[in-house]
């Protein structure tokens, strides 16, 4: 079992189900008698402790934070026109959340972008703007972290970048 390690203490991960985490360290646990290696993720956000099994972290879709090319994807998708259907809010909103679960930072701007309202359109129900408010905050944690800023500052950004399109 000489299989080299992805993760380790202090690197930041994307897991899909809940963003942006950082790697507290890899621990090794006795579970059930049996030795398992587990990775010890934090999401300050969620104030939230993940032990992820190495041999699971691949299929549980846990990755490494985007590469600044999918990262640069991504924005040019937010600053694209919106392509909202005209079907019923809860498929739509049933889609949006598979995006923003997803993890793909691609997927989850499409989301914030077709979500986005600009001041001179109708306002949203307060069920879009929790699934934009969702959309928004994990795609600006990656970027944060991708660009060493912080969220709040990361946010304003991408916002900012909506306005201009």
């Amino acid at each position: 079992m000489a299989k080299k390690l992805e993760f380790s203490a202090g690197d930041f991960v994307v897991y899909p189900t809940h963003g942006v985490g950082r790697v507290l360290e890899v621990e090794q646990q006795d579970i059930s008698g049996f030795k398992v290696e587990l990775i010890v993720i934090k999401f300050e956000h969620d104030r939230m402790i993940l032990r992820v099994p190495v041999e699971k972290a691949h299929k549980s879709g846990l990755r490494k934070l985007s590469s600044k090319k999918i990262m640069e994807s991504a924005l040019t998708t937010l600053k694209g026109r919106s392509r909202a259907k005209r079907t019923m809010w809860s498929r739509r909103a049933q889609e949006y959340e598979a995006k923003i679960n997803s993890g793909d930072p691609v997927s989850i701007a499409e989301v914030v972008r077709d979500l986005h309202r600009a001041d001179d359109q109708p306002e949203q129900s307060y069920s879009e703007r929790q699934m934009y408010q969702a959309a928004l905050d994990r795609l600006a944690r990656e970027f944060a972290a991708l660009e060493q800023i912080d969220e709040a500052a990361a946010a304003e950004r991408l916002e900012s970048m909506l306005k201009a399109a």
